[in-house]
């Protein structure tokens, strides 16, 4: 057969559900389990009743600057070591039971690391029953007496039931060969001892109104999820010793009504507590259990345990089912237990472990990641996609998440110090697990038909027994014992041997005795009979009372239905502005936080442009000061020129007038010469004495200097004349001369006697001297080339290196002065020219070197000059 080419499907729309805008937040209890040894530390202290707080171990620092935090979650409800499981089942599973029994569905679900107590708190010990065998019990005690036969309901194989017939029923026993047993004492003893009286008689419980009108039935099935694959642990296959097969993974499916099932796994029907609970055990065998270090039989998978019940509502005479698939109500309670999240360095697994842990942990993290999207969605008003199809347990329960039942969670925690890093992470998912919502599930409709049925019929037979009693007959219920006893109540049949063949007497008092019996038969039945019309008679009155009440009570409940369709408009008109109010919430938060960005930056740009202005206002200020001090220097140095020059005019002055005098000198000693050759003859008079002459200005001003340097040969070199620096000294000195200074060859330079010549300053130089000088070049305001010499002294550090603590500055300062020379006669002896030229003279160049120190505490400015003066040389 070809198949057609595989094209995507059109999804069928989702059935229409009166819409509910009613919502309860996810109930989360805490279950503190007691510590292995008394003498362990304990992380954990329960404050009251729904709140617990965490301590940090010694040795744990949870913040950086070392201190210890401790830390309070508050749940729906605490159970400390203390607490017994009755209390425990009364709170956490009481609630999902009854709405089970009402058609609702329900989904419990133990948390936690492992080792904290999970499978004890679902499952439980003998004599400490746990949540399961509790819950079981408390179902059967409530809708014992209204169970339907074996095989009356029938499962589809699609999520769904069927309802057969008594007779169709009665085949499918028969053909399978179960026989009803009723439970015994000795029954009971046949039962395995690890379960055996796991719920004491006095800690049964009982759901108050159940619908009697309905007939109930129980399917239990039993899966694990074993590293993100689903197996049934009631399926029954033949174990070959040679070859095992290994088990079947089954896959998931989604119904009619968009819920999802596990396809083709086994659901039992059981009619008692004992039985389901016997059918659990037998799959609780199978599962994937291992011993780690942490945990003897630690949980290798999820289990999930489905009870789900089946009831239809009786016919109008109250004695069958209604033969009707739509009348039928499923509603299912999924008990769930999940492996602990571990961390394989702790618990020491390798291999298969390895990887089993790695999965459990991987499916954990999915069903945080779907919490953290829903809880999301619901307070940001935000639609994002939830992921329920990352991992097998998101994605069997996520009808439960989207409104079709009860969430309910026990986070199991042990309080001992070596699981407080795994204890503080399941806190944090609970704490926000509780901040998720879940649709409240919509009541089942009512059926039309008249309520107490099965009352009345039952009252019918009771009747009918009282009747019967009246006459003498039994009471019991049972028809076929009634038959039994009506014919024991007959009178008695004769003998009827025959000895003879001629015998006339035994046969005709036989048929007398028969037809005596039939006459009282035929009176019973219709004693039987008209009591039975008066009986019905009496029903129909009551049954049109009934109905003249039901039809008022359906106008009354249409009245209601129509209130509650305004009242559902209203409240989605209400949920439709709740959301859009969220919306807006949620963009007013976002203006909110956008202005708060806006306000930052505005904040922190007006801080840097009031940083900036001061950094102006200071430079400006920083500039007027350099334009005052400036002008002060121009103003010092154009009043230094002044002097100068004015003292250069009165040197030329002074130099000009010695030259007139030294001329007019001559002048007079040619006069006396000319003089003296005219008077030929006449002897030479004495010399003259020249004490009253007139002092040259030599000797007039033998302690003024002149204010330019005396000439000097051109043939004689100059010798340069060192100055002994102030620095030298008895100390080792290390002498830094960048490589980058420039040799100006000046008459006096600095000498440092005992000194180390470096380019560049080294921790080994430094460690053999005591002191460090720095000669450094720079260009003075005037043009010239200025030299500083920074001293410092050397000093060892606490660490054994070396730093070097400046202590004074001295400042060499460079010159070159061009002055006329002053004119002089190369040789006494030559005789003076008439044309002014009295010898041979020349102008002689002299460099001259100023220094200028200034240490620290001196009263020396940069005013203050010394110049250097050339020694002057004798002739």
């Amino acid at each position: 057969m070809n198949r057609q080419a595989k094209g995507k499907t059109p999804r069928r729309p989702p059935p229409k559900k009166p819409p509910n805008s009613q919502k309860d937040p996810v109930g989360v209890y805490c279950r503190v389990r007691p510590l292995g040894a008394e003498d362990e530390e304990c992380c954990i202290e329960v404050i009251s009743s729904t709140t617990i707080q965490l301590h940090a171990p010694e040795g744990f620092k949870t913040n950086r600057n070392g201190e210890y935090k401790e830390t309070q979650y508050s749940f729906k409800k605490v159970f400390g070591v203390s607490v017994a499981q009755m209390e425990l089942f009364e709170y956490v599973a009481k609630p999902l039971v009854d709405d089970l029994i009402r058609g609702k569905n329900g989904l419990l679900f133990t948390y936690g690391v492992t080792g904290s107590g999970k499978t004890f708190t679902m499952t439980g010990s003998p004599g400490q029953g746990g949540l399961l065998p509790r819950s079981l019990n408390m179902i059967f005690n409530s809708i014992g007496p209204y169970q339907a036969e074996r095989y009356v309901f029938k499962t589809d194989d699609k999520n769904g039931m069927e309802v057969q017939s008594e007779v169709d029923a009665l085949l499918e026993r028969q053909r399978r060969g179960n026989v009803t047993v009723p439970k015994t004492p000795s029954s009971r003893q046949k039962l395995d001892p690890e379960i055996a009286d796991m719920i004491k008689p006095d800690e049964a419980y009982k759901a108050d109104g159940v619908d009697e009108d309905n007939s109930y039935s129980i399917f239990v099935s039993y899966i694990e999820i074993y590293n993100n694959y689903i197996y049934d642990l009631l399926e029954e296959t033949q174990e070959d010793a040679i070859k095992p097969k290994p088990p079947q993974s089954k896959i998931l499916r989604e119904d009619q009504n968009h819920n999802m099932y596990v396809a083709g796994c086994m659901e039992v029907e059981v009619k008692s507590a004992e039985e389901a609970f016997q059918v659990f055990w037998r799959g609780q065998k199978k599962r994937k259990v291992a011993n780690t270090r942490l945990n003897r039989e630690s949980s290798r998978s999820h289990s999930v345990f489905i009870i789900k019940m089946a009831q239809a509502p009786l016919d109008a005479d109250g004695n069958n089912i209604l033969q009707d698939k739509n009348q039928v109500s499923v509603s299912q309670l999924c008990l769930v237990d999940l492996a602990g999240s571990e961390r394989t360095g702790r618990t020491g697994a390798e291999g298969t472990r390895i990887r089993e842990a790695g999965n459990i942990n991987q499916s954990l993290l999915n069903l945080r990641t779907c919490i953290e999207i829903l809880r999301e969605n619901q307070m940001c008003g935000t639609n994002r996609m939830v992921p329920y199809r990352d991992s097998k347990v998101t994605h069997l329960f996520k009808n439960y998440f989207d409104g079709e039942g009860k969430v309910r969670m026990v986070v199991c925690v042990n309080p001992k110090a070596d699981d407080y890093e795994e204890t503080l992470l399941v806190m944090r998912f609970a704490e926000m697990t509780q901040e998720v919502e879940v649709a409240r599930p919509v009541d089942r409709p009512i059926c039309g038909f008249t309520p107490g049925r099965r009352h009345r019929n039952q009252a019918f037979k009771e009747e009918l027994s009282r009747r019967l009693e009246e006459r003498g007959g039994p009471v019991d219920r049972d028809v076929p014992s009634v038959i039994n006893y009506m014919v024991h109540s007959l009178p008695p049949l004769p003998s009827s041997e025959l000895t003879d063949p001629h015998d006339d007497i035994t046969l005709p008092r036989l048929i007398e005795a028969l037809e005596n019996r039939h006459r009282i038969r035929q009176k019973m039945i219709e004693d039987y009979n008209k009591a039975a019309n008066m009986m019905k008679s009496m029903l129909q009155e009551l049954d049109a009372n009934l109905i003249s009440k039901d039809n008022f009570i359906h106008e009354q409940n249409g009245k209601l239905a129509e209130r509650d369709k305004i009242i559902q408009n209203n409240k989605a008109e209400m949920e439709r502005l709740e959301k859009k109010n969220k919306m807006q919430e949620h963009k007013i938060d976002i203006l909110q936080k956008t202005t708060k960005i806006y306000e930052d930056d505005k904040r922190s740009m007006q801080q840097e442009l009031e940083t900036r202005e001061q950094r102006l206002h200071r430079e400006l200020s920083e500039k007027r000061r350099m334009e005052q001090r400036l002008h002060g220097v121009v103003s010092d140095t154009q009043h230094k020129w002044e002097k100068e020059c004015e003292r250069r005019v009165n040197a030329m002055q002074l130099e000009m007038q010695n030259k007139l005098w030294v001329k007019d000198e001559k002048l007079k000693q040619l006069k006396a010469i000319v003089t003296e050759s005219k008077t030929p003859g006449r002897p030479e008079p004495p010399p003259r004495q020249t004490q009253p002459k007139r002092p040259s200005r030599e000797e007039r001003l033998p302690a003024k200097r002149s204010a330019s340097p005396s000439p000097l040969p051109t043939t004689t070199p100059v010798r340069p004349l060192h100055r002994r620096s102030r620095s030298a000294g008895g100390e080792k000195w290390v002498d830094h001369k960048p490589t980058s200074s420039l040799d100006l060859g000046t008459v006096l330079q600095p000498v440092i006697p005992n000194a180390i010549q470096v380019s560049a300053p080294s921790e080994k130089a430094l460690s053999k001297c005591d002191k460090y000088v720095l000669t450094h070049q720079e260009v003075a305001s005037d043009g010239e080339i200025k030299t500083k010499l920074i001293k410092g002294d050397v000093i060892k550090t606490r660490g054994g290196g070396q730093a070097v603590q400046f202590t004074d500055i001295e400042t060499l300062k460079q010159e070159l002065t061009t002055v006329p020379s002053r004119k002089r006669k190369s040789s006494e002896g030559t005789p003076a020219s008439g044309d002014g030229t009295d010898g041979a003279w020349t102008d002689v160049e002299t460099r001259c070197s100023m220094a200028m120190e200034m240490r620290a505490g001196s009263n020396m400015g940069p005013g203050y000059e010394h110049h250097g003066i050339t020694k002057r040389r004798k002739p």
